[in-house]
């Protein structure tokens, strides 16, 4: 695969947030020459998790006098902490990477944290001033995301690339931004079966990768426009990968096989959550206040669950007029069922606190798949994965198998 000058090996590791995608399985992919993916989803969480920052309590005690109001819209991020926080989660990452291999970070358009415009470009330019290799944007159109980088030193030298889910949305992306005189570096085309929020609506059924692909890359040669395609979800095998650079892809992007890696950023008991489910565990819902559907895991604890709205800590999906579609589902439930200590909310959840917690299980279609990756203990666990040996079963497989690890000693369970 190559991007600009560089070659790399055809492997790129999704971005899966909250710190799913975490910096350790970003710099095995790079490591091994291809591309990882952190994400910034949520970052001063994470950045309180990993380098012990305290963004988040710092959040809570500023609008602590906010926490029983409906009323969010004075709920706003320090951008100079969001600055810092980006920058520290892109630069100790960037510190580490070893390899021939390339660091990006998924930037989220639907991230809108009460302050759209100006958020996403602390985010960006924070991420490039830190020394990010290249920004994949996702979870919406971006078709204002490239003025917000353009005075930035590396906006032509990072590698910026963009996620569709069709022909009309590249085309629509390139319109809007072809003042610019700037093409992405890559289009990451992500298909109907792959995890988290999808770019289809419930119709997602009727759609399909390949097809896609396939419309996208005869628009490029027919423009003549050299911009690498990379397919995402779905992509289970090598020999699936294969399949797609055959067609003219330039490479692949993987993410649901890496769940169960060591070095995913998921506790290791979820991963197991994932090695145990079946193929009608998985499901794909609107509970997604972004309005978005969202495939995951139909047993994740996050599911109507009701917990209050924790914005004045979280707050990530606060639209420009802070307000979010759970707080409204929430208080909802509350007035219906009043002197209730705790409440069922099933139409929407509250993402921030369940993506933090770990508690809302985004998977791809094919995550039932992942026990047969992987060695059956007697206990019934499942052996886990490393991420090198997950990327070079992709990298060399053939004729559609999944090469096995080798077994393992079984966990010794504490008395």
């Amino acid at each position: 695969m190559r991007l600009g000058r560089q070659e790399l090996v055809p492997i790129m590791i999704g971005g899966m947030g909250v710190d799913i995608s975490s910096a350790d399985l970003a710099l095995e992919a790079a490591r091994l020459g291809g591309v990882g993916h952190i994400s910034d989803a949520m970052v001063k969480t994470v950045s309180d998790r990993r380098y012990k920052t305290k963004f988040v309590k710092a959040k809570q005690a500023q609008y602590q006098y906010n926490v029983e109001s409906a009323d969010k819209s004075a709920v706003k991020f320090d951008l100079g902490d969001l600055a810092e926080a980006t920058r520290l989660h892109v630069g100790k990452t960037m510190e580490r990477k070893t390899g021939g291999g390339q660091i990006f970070i998924n930037c989220m358009e639907k991230l809108t944290m009460n302050g759209p415009k100006e958020t996403l470009s602390v985010r960006m330019n924070a991420a490039l001033d830190a020394g990010i290799d290249g920004i994949t944007l996702a979870a919406g159109l971006h078709l204002g995301s490239f003025p917000l980088i353009e005075q930035n030193p590396r906006f032509r030298d990072a590698k910026l690339g963009i996620i569709v889910s069709s022909l009309r949305a590249l085309q629509l992306f390139l319109k809007k931004n072809s003042r610019l005189n700037r093409l992405p570096d890559y289009v990451v085309v992500e298909g109907p079966l792959a995890g988290g929020h999808l770019g289809f609506g419930m119709d997602w059924a009727k759609y399909d990768l390949a097809t896609i692909v396939a419309e996208i890359l005869a628009y490029l040669k027919q423009e003549q426009l050299s911009i690498p395609v990379i397919p995402a979800g779905g992509i289970f095998t090598g020999s699936d990968a294969v399949r797609f650079m055959e067609m003219g892809a330039a490479g692949v992007q993987v993410a649901t096989r890496f769940t169960v890696t060591r070095e995913c950023g998921l506790p290791d008991d979820i991963k197991q959550e994932y090695f145990k489910a079946n193929e009608e565990d998985i499901e794909v819902n609107e509970i997604s206040p972004t309005g978005y559907p969202m495939r995951m895991i139909k047993g994740s604890p996050g599911i109507g669950d009701g917990i209050r709205p924790n914005c004045e800590a979280y707050g990530y999906l606060l639209d420009a007029n802070g307000k979010c579609a759970y707080i409204d589902a929430y208080n909802r439930e509350v007035a219906a069922h009043p002197g209730e200590r705790k409440v069922k909310v099933w139409d929407k959840t509250c993402l921030c606190t369940h993506m933090r917690n770990f508690d809302i299980w985004t998977c791809g279609q094919l995550a039932w798949r992942l026990k047969d990756t992987s060695l059956r203990h007697a206990d019934g666990s499942y052996q886990l994965l490393t991420a090198q040996h997950v990327f070079e079963d992709y990298q060399f497989s053939t004729d559609n198998q999944v090469r096995l690890p080798e077994a393992e000693a079984a966990p010794v369970s504490a008395a």
